[in-house]
């Protein structure tokens, strides 16, 4: 067998976990139509929880139900590309040449200019108000998906808010699903532009059971034929915390042991793997998520890390000398940028596994 792990942004796992019904409702949407709850959906979650990985699944169960998909990241200009992909899709279905090449994009991301004629220019809503009649008549729909929106222009996801409800009112096949970091979601969803949106099926996912971790190791190695004790496999699963890309990671680098060892996991090999995957998750997470801060919120991070557990705002105010409107920004900010969240009142805790554990690791240093 080939190592099933796949410890990269987005990869589909061998074995999705903690996630048992969380797309019932979407998918029971798809077959209602138009106008169903499910079919507006919001992942959130810390980093590497696994919601580009569930926005993948959607993707699965949507074209499994015969609709068309456009995915996105909520990158610069998203509008424009979702509008091309629609169009492309129109084109598909018969309803435009298929010979056509893009030579600008509009500022705002809303309208596309092509070399067509001026009659084939159309208004964003426009075109998916024509797409979305064509596939109702096909008997079926469209679902959009947008990743990362807590990295989007707030103009952009307004847009894309307003014109998927504008669809909606209209009985026009749509199905909407994002995915972003808990703050941002909750900010998109307080502003009075996104106010359709709070009827979206709000998911916030979390770590799964080490226990379920414990047995789907467990199946994984043993269809292998690997050599490995359960005390071992169940060291392995709590070093993953439930947490999707350290599951990730750890079966990753244990395979990559057991292929060494000749299908064999001693406690050695397993303590390797285990450090190999929380360096690798403090590569790709935790310094990434690390880089966007500025030295106060720095600052904020390692007066936290000096709890075992979370953390009170006036205990942190206090070791960094900061006032409380400003603890309050800096906890804000940190936050929204998916390194913290809260737990409890007036107390925060750390959004990333391991983060603690890098941040001692640089002040000992």
């Amino acid at each position: 067998m080939e190592n099933p792990f796949r410890p990269s942004a987005g990869a589909t796992p061998p074995e999705i976990l903690g996630r048992a019904g969380v797309l019932d409702e979407f998918e029971y949407g798809l077959r209602l139509g138009s106008g169903a709850p499910g079919l507006l959906t919001i992942f959130t979650g810390a980093r590497g929880i696994g919601k580009t990985v569930m926005i993948g699944a959607a993707h699965d169960v949507a074209r499994e139900h015969g609709w068309a998909v456009i995915s996105e990241t909520a990158t610069a200009g998203f509008m424009g590309r979702i509008g091309e992909s629609m169009r492309q899709l129109a084109e598909e279905l018969g309803t435009g040449p298929v010979v056509r090449r893009i030579t600008a994009v509009a500022a705002a991301g809303f309208s596309i200019t092509t070399q067509l004629p001026p009659e084939r220019q159309v208004a964003w809503r426009t075109l998916g108000q024509d797409l979305l009649t064509l596939l109702d008549k096909h008997g079926t729909g469209l679902v959009i998906t947008v990743d990362e929106i807590h990295a989007a222009d707030r103009g952009e996801l307004a847009q894309l808010a307003a014109s998927v409800q504008h669809f909606t009112q209209d009985r026009l096949p749509i199905g909407l699903v994002f995915a972003g970091l808990p703050a941002a979601v909750s900010d998109l969803l307080n502003e009075g532009v996104a106010t359709f949106l709070r009827r979206a099926d709000k998911i916030d996912l979390h770590a799964a059971a080490v226990r379920e971790v414990e047995e789907s190791f467990a199946h994984t190695f043993a269809e292998a034929s690997f050599e490995v004790s359960p005390a071992l496999v169940r060291r392995a699963a709590e070093a993953t915390g439930g947490y999707p890309f350290l599951i990730q990671l750890v079966g990753y680098f244990l395979w990559r042991e057991a292929e060494i060892n000749q299908g064999t996991l001693t406690p050695e090999s397993v303590e390797r793997g285990i450090a190999a995957a929380h360096r690798r998750n403090a590569r790709t997470v935790i310094e990434a998520a690390l880089a966007t801060v500025s030295p106060k919120d720095l600052d904020f991070l390692h007066a936290m890390a000096e709890d075992d557990g979370p953390s009170v705002a006036g205990d942190i105010g206090r070791r960094i000398g900061a006032r409380t409107n400003l603890v309050a920004n800096y906890r804000s900010r940190l936050l929204a940028a998916g390194l913290i969240e809260a737990a409890g009142h007036g107390k925060v805790g750390f959004a990333i596994p391991g983060l603690r554990q890098h941040l001692r690791a640089q002040t000992s240093d």
